[in-house]
């Protein structure tokens, strides 16, 4: 559905060094029925899928560790962050993507995923939509040790923690990603550990 206050959309390319990078000029008409002009720049990463994977009988959650320049230059002691498993949709559906995802990063295989919400991240920037999703795991699923894709950088370690302790890093600052606090939330409000 379009909107009916905004026209002549300009968009100008900014940057396509890392993913997409765009400057739009727009005009928007505001409550009194006047026109602006308004700028915005939003950054084009693609959609993702992020997923908690949960053991109810061990009480336990599978996330992962590694470095992110950006909370890096922003303050963020030594870079590494605390996350559920995630991954961009490169062209793929969600489910297909995450299961993927799952298996090079924490190396389980998981085939029972179950979509529990979707958002955007941050809407006033970027255009990425996160599909979020839930998926239950057992010690026999795993069939590879997991850390991710050399030719993608990607240095990852795979932690189990207990679903309480997770939550309690949460309290304690030490898990800090917004995807990986939407679902551990979820799992508390839907009481997954009970």
């Amino acid at each position: 559905m379009k909107n009916g206050n905004i026209k002549n959309v300009k968009k100008q390319l900014l940057s396509d060094n890392w993913y997409t990078l765009n400057k739009f000029t727009f005009e928007y008409q505001k409550p009194d029925g006047s026109w602006e002009t308004q700028y915005r720049e939003a950054y084009d990463r693609g959609n993702g899928a992020a997923i908690l994977l949960y053991n109810q009988k061990k009480g336990t959650v599978i996330l992962t560790r590694q470095f992110r320049m950006p909370t890096y230059v922003n303050g963020n002691g030594d870079g590494m962050m605390i996350e559920v498993c995630a991954g961009l949709l490169d062209g793929k559906n969600p489910e297909d993507c995450i299961k993927k995802e799952v298996e090079e990063e924490t190396g389980y295989k998981v085939d029972n995923v179950r979509k529990v919400l979707e958002s955007y991240m941050s809407p006033g920037s970027v255009t990425e939509i996160l599909y979020f999703f839930i998926a239950e795991y057992e010690d026999k699923m795993k069939v590879g040790k997991g850390g991710g894709v050399a030719e993608e950088t990607e240095n990852i370690e795979v932690l189990e923690y207990s679903f309480e302790k997770a939550l309690g890093m949460i309290q304690a600052g030490e898990i800090k990603d917004a995807k990986t606090i939407m679902l551990l939330q979820y799992a508390l409000i839907n009481s997954l550990f009970s």
